[in-house]
């Protein structure tokens, strides 16, 4: 049985399919979203669809592969069950894949103020917040409730900060000059605030620099070494070295810190396993929960520190992919009593772009940026997408926007 149809679990069940075994994948949605490029949604490169692949396309077809749509609830180790969908159901072998979920450190009041960046719904929530706010702008007689209305701020210089915070930059000063008759693109602003000293801190100080320099000369301001310290409806509050400074913004992205999914809490009371302070579990060498070998946990919910470094590994795409290929082969060796050779994870770099034809890479120690490093970006992004179909409808939107810079996806919804 496998929790959760990301990356981890859908590999998983993609190596298992076709073998004398079989395989039942629950996950909440009836989707694979490839979160990679979930920023593009929210700034209106592409559509939800682009970035979403139904599971029973991908992996349904497989005679031994079983999908159910819904939400465990609790894991019964004892007795090797399951409760979902108000019924239990049995496993020998168990993979929970289930991700992980936005944490606001402690004050999870400010998520009614600050949309995180997780599910195709927050992409779609700061799309339309961001387009209500110009429509309303565009209209609006007092200036300075049109600087607020043209105001973004994004918390978080990780990736994915970095790259939602390029691309509402992009769509507000550029894309969108055409089209709108009352703003001005020049007051339009987006605010990237972090407590660290530098964007991207995970990757190479010189890429790190590249990339604020890039943001910098794009428009969008840094305000590093800052903490937020409160927030409330189109405004939050930051500790800086200078003193509190108050930000006001129509709209607030929140991509600042990640937590493991809550059954990984269910399951670390379950089986008396410790849990992180991030809500992940640490492993054991081969993915197993402490005393429980036949239970694995892989993807963002997983702390495995058996590296060379002793360092986790990072909660992206390549290390899921890797970890649940890998559990599901142990699994397979297991049940056929062979071996299986000790996982290794292979480093494929990390990478992010921050503007128009303009990204940063660290491939293995090659330090790539500009428009090499996007056409890299570009490129493993594409290989990466789970559907042909997919891949073929993003490279067009993507020279698309690159020979028109007009965006694909600006409709304003209710619903996602």
């Amino acid at each position: 049985m496998i929790i959760g149809g990301g990356f981890a679990g859908l590999k998983a069940a993609r190596t298992l399919a076709g073998h004398a075994v079989r395989v039942t994948l629950i996950d909440q949605r009836n989707f694979n979203l490839f979160q990679p490029l979930l920023y593009q949604v929210a700034s209106g490169l592409v559509a939800q669809t682009d970035v979403a692949s139904a599971l029973r396309i991908l992996i349904g077809q497989a005679v031994n592969v079983q999908i159910l749509m819904g939400e465990v609830i609790d894991i019964d180790p004892k007795e090797q069950e399951v409760v979902f969908n108000n019924r239990r159901l049995h496993y020998n072998h168990l993979i929970v894949a289930a991700g992980a979920t936005s944490s606001y450190f402690g004050h999870d009041e400010w998520s009614a103020f600050a949309t995180p960046m997780k599910t195709l719904e927050d992409a779609h929530a700061i799309r339309s917040q961001v387009l209500s706010a110009l429509e309303e702008a565009e209209q609006t007689p007092d200036p300075e409730r049109r600087r607020q209305l043209q105001s973004v701020v994004v918390v978080g210089a990780g990736p994915t900060g970095c790259e939602l915070a390029a691309s509402l930059n992009d769509l507000m000063r550029h894309t969108l000059e055409r089209d709108f008759k009352q703003i001005e693109p020049s007051h339009c602003r987006v605010t990237l605030v972090d407590p660290g000293e530098r964007v991207l801190k995970a990757m190479p100080a010189a890429l790190s620099e590249a990339a604020a320099n890039h943001l910098r000369r794009s428009g969008v301001d840094l305000m590093l070494g800052g903490r937020v310290q409160a927030m409330q409806s189109g405004e939050l509050t930051v500790s800086t070295a200078n003193g509190a400074v108050t930000l006001h913004a129509a709209t607030i992205c929140w991509t600042a810190g990640v937590s493991g999914a809550p059954i990984g809490q269910r399951l670390a009371e379950r089986t008396g396993c410790p849990i992180d302070h991030a809500g992940r579990i640490p492993v054991e060498a081969d993915f197993s929960v402490p005393g429980w070998s036949n239970i694995r946990v892989v993807g963002d919910l997983c702390s495995y520190s058996h590296t060379s470094s002793g360092a986790p590994l990072p909660g992206m795409a390549g290390p899921a992919v890797q970890m649940g290929g890998w559990v599901a082969k142990h699994i397979l060796s297991t049940l056929n009593q062979g071996s299986c050779p000790a996982f290794t994870f292979t480093d494929l770099g990390s990478m992010a772009v921050v503007g128009p034809h303009f990204a940063v890479a660290n491939l293995r120690g090659l330090k790539v940026s500009g428009l090499p490093g996007w056409l890299l970006w570009g490129s493993a992004h594409l290989a990466f997408m789970p559907e042909s179909e997919n891949r073929l409808l993003l490279l067009a939107k993507w020279l698309w926007l690159i020979f028109t810079r007009q965006r694909s996806a600006l409709v304003i919804s209710e619903t996602a």
